[in-house]
């Protein structure tokens, strides 16, 4: 079987060596599948990535409404403790890789707490009797047994007591997830807030944080000149100098399965046959598009899986910056956003009129829920109505605003999904020349270097039968840890090249 539709290069002897005119087929166009792109176009192998949408990037694409102001979905600081990713970026980026301050506060009862934390501006905010307090709630914390840590209220309390709990995390973390911490499993938490606890936080408030040995608390981060967004459209555009193909509008509709391996990738562009597939693809729509279908346990535990969804209501302002903070954590219970980010801050090329400003309000939902259905005018008035709420500007100062609906924006750490997950392995995993990489590839909660990491690795299998485990990457390597010299990700020695032969499924 050969393409069905044009093939992107004749069928001839293939720069590997191989005569193989099969290419090798990448399931979405996000920052890990574009990576993965990347390396194999790198290689000299024949590549064509698929993206359902009309731009690359997923979540962490930047959008740019009609009159050039640019919004970076959720906020992407390119900050990594693994070289090759962060040489990767560079040589991606090259110059137009910005140097940025890191600025950001925690909006608590009405007052803002510098994050990192600083010691006199904790005192001064919270009082000395709380923080005394506190202080009481952690040495208990530290000294009774800690029982079972199953889940993220368990976790973070035996780290910082109950009482910084209940005052930073409870709150924040249920409007970020839509449940109660207690059906957040305990594994999130390790892996968002690692080597982060009570002690190394207030060291760093009195004594800071040298050498960004915390990557929570780390000072300054890169950032690409137009968002993060210009890091996948040099890349998709370094591809195609390559000779390898980035289709958009393109999405996977099928993929068929035989004898152990995906010999189709049906499109609405035509049917593939891949040498390899690389899949980005949320677990659950992996699952749905299988033909012939999945068993029936597999099918099961795909439906089980969720998710959290995301939209961001960007609020173009007259005048100067509401605020110096790049964004600003909003802990708070009268108002529904979560989070406000100040897009100038990260980068002055996201404003283009330099007499206003532009904040991302962030909300958190469900697709589906009251306010993933709201209507985009509607949103609108609700954040200007809550960035007057909290004190930041005045409703007469926006001029207009702008809404970007994130679905599957994160996979959620519920009671079930680790066994869901594995029975979804367990079923992926034997299909020869198939490995799903990234944040929904794996529902897993990586950031942008551990989602390329897991792209890179499985090339390296894919190419040169490394025998990495895709599933492990950032399980012990997490992005909220502390990191000394002696910690730093070195380079793997790739192997030598050898021989190389309860929802609907889909929504």
């Amino acid at each position: 079987m050969t393409l069905v539709d044009e093939p992107l290069l004749p069928s001839t002897e293939r720069s590997d060596g191989s005569g193989d005119p099969r290419p090798y087929v990448v399931i979405g166009g996000g920052p890990a599948g574009l990576t993965a792109g990347y390396m194999l176009a790198k290689a000299g192998r024949k590549v064509i990535v698929l993206e359902a949408e009309d731009q690359v990037g997923g979540i962490a694409k930047t959008v740019v409404d009609p009159d050039g102001y640019r919004f970076d979905l959720g906020g992407h600081r390119f900050f990594t403790k693994n070289k090759e990713v962060d040489d990767l970026w560079h040589e991606i980026m090259g110059d137009e890789f910005l140097k940025r301050p890191r600025m950001s506060r925690i909006f608590w009862r009405g007052k803002y707490l510098h994050y990192p934390l600083r010691g006199t501006d904790v005192i001064r905010k919270l009082g000395p009797l709380e923080v005394f307090l506190c202080g009481i709630s952690y040495l208990w914390a530290l000294i009774k047994p800690k029982g079972k840590e199953e889940n993220f209220e368990q976790w973070v309390s035996n780290r910082f007591g109950k009482r910084l709990y209940k005052h930073f995390f409870k709150g924040y973390t249920e409007k970020v997830w839509g449940v109660p911490t207690t059906e957040i499993r305990a594994e999130w938490a390790a892996q968002r807030i690692k080597g982060l606890s009570f002690f190394s936080a207030a060291k760093a408030a009195f004594f800071g944080n040298k050498g960004n040995k915390i990557k929570s608390l780390i000072d300054s981060f890169n950032y690409p000149r137009y968002g993060p967004g210009q890091m996948w459209e040099t890349m998709t555009r370094r591809i195609e100098e390559m000779g390898g193909e980035v289709r958009l509008n393109c999405p996977a509709t099928g993929i068929r399965i035989e004898d152990g391996r995906v010999v189709a990738i049906e499109t609405p562009q035509g049917v593939i046959e891949p040498r390899a597939t690389i899949s980005s693809l949320p677990l659950r729509h992996m699952v749905g598009l299988a033909k012939p279908g999945a068993p029936a346990e597999v099918q099961e535990a795909a439906r089980g899986l969720r998710y959290r969804d995301f939209l961001t209501v960007a609020l173009v302002l007259d005048g100067e910056d509401l605020f110096p903070d790049n964004w600003i954590y909003i802990h708070e219970d009268g108002v529904r956003v979560g989070r406000i980010q100040n897009f100038r801050s990260w980068s002055p090329w996201m404003v283009p009129d330099p007499d206003t400003a532009c904040v991302g309000m962030e909300y958190f939902c469900f697709k589906g829920d009251d306010l993933w259905s709201m209507k985009d005018e509607d949103l609108i008035a609700l954040a200007t109505e809550e960035l007057e709420k909290l004190g930041l500007a005045k409703a007469e100062k926006v001029r207009r605003g702008y809404v970007v609906r994130v679905p599957l924006a994160y996979p959620m750490y519920d009671e079930t999904y680790a066994e869901r997950v594995q029975v979804i392995r367990s079923w992926l995993d034997p299909l020869k020349d198939f490995v799903q990489v990234g944040r929904n590839g794996l529902h897993r909660y990586n950031n942008s270097d551990h989602s390329m990491l897991s792209a890179m690795r499985a090339v390296d299998n894919i190419l040169y039968g490394a025998g990495h485990d895709i599933w492990s990457v950032n399980v012990e390597s997490a992005y909220h840890e502390e990191m000394t010299d002696a910690d730093t990700e070195q380079p793997y020695k790739r192997a030598p090249e050898t021989a190389y032969e309860k929802e609907p499924l889909v929504s």
